[in-house]
């Protein structure tokens, strides 16, 4: 059985365990075919490694595992954000995975997994940014600009939390994906993006000369997989995720991706 990674080790890395609920006996799906849809564009959730060009990361392997633990026949598709949880909704997909932060607007179209991770909101820079240095002196830098993704929690936050409420500030530069946001950051065109510690803190360890994390993080999210409304696998994926934070697979990946991973090594 692997051992827990300690508390303090967690926070080193940006996040905070959770508790893990008694796991249950794990039904077998007997072969199935389900079909999981990702981005590819969060790491290190799910990414595609620069230098192999293999789709990896900490959401590949935990659904792996999901799917060799409940006998599943695991298919992995990828779509962009905006396209997930409208697919999902409409059974396009059996399960969708990137990262996606559990929230009440979005349970009223998909049904969430039990939360696998708790992340805190940081925000992202180039290293050598000294104009601001946390949130209040980025939002007295009148022209500072937001890289973020319309319709996720970066971009509320950055609307709600740093800037006026006005969700067509000109301050707020939209892109794609976090990673298009990410580079425009690095190229000059935006002055910060807002991310959760998870994708953060893997861009600052793949490039620590070319990124830093600044302020106190911005409040906290889970992240859960998302099912078609009445998914008969909710309840199977819950019992995995349940025996993994048990039996310490959860914080083993939180080791591997978070700690241990070096991109393009």
């Amino acid at each position: 059985m692997r051992t827990l990674i300690r508390a303090a080790f967690l926070a080193a890395a940006a996040l905070t365990a959770l508790a893990a609920p008694a796991a249950a006996e794990l039904p077998d799906l007997g072969g199935r075919e389900v079909v999981v849809v990702t981005e590819n564009a969060y790491p290190p959730l799910q990414f595609v490694d620069p230098a192999t060009g293999a789709a990896i990361g900490w959401e590949y392997d935990a659904m792996a595992e999901i799917a060799e633990r409940l006998n599943f026949d695991l298919v992995i598709e990828n779509s962009s954000w905006d396209a997930m949880i409208p697919a999902v909704s409409e059974s396009q997909y059996d399960i969708g995975m990137t990262g996606i932060t559990i929230r009440d607007d979005r349970k009223e179209k998909v049904d969430f997994s039990d939360p696998y991770m708790r992340s805190e909101m940081r925000m992202l820079v180039r290293a050598d940014e000294d104009r601001f240095t946390d949130a209040s002196s980025f939002a007295a830098f009148e022209d500072g600009l937001i890289g973020s993704q319309a319709g996720i929690t970066p971009f509320y936050v950055a609307v709600y939390d740093l800037l006026d409420g006005n969700e067509t500030n000109p301050r707020i530069k939209l892109f794609e994906t976090i990673g298009a946001a990410v580079q425009a950051m690095r190229a000059g065109d935006v002055d910060m993006v807002l991310t959760d510690s998870t994708g953060g803190e893997g861009y600052v360890r793949a490039n620590p000369d070319i990124f830093k994390i600044i302020g106190e993080p911005l409040g906290s999210e889970e992240f859960g997989f998302i099912f078609p409304k009445g998914s008969d696998l909710l309840a199977p994926v819950n019992a995995a995720i349940a025996e993994m934070k048990a039996d310490g697979t959860i914080a083993a990946l939180d080791q591997k991706w978070f700690v241990d991973y070096e991109m393009g090594q």
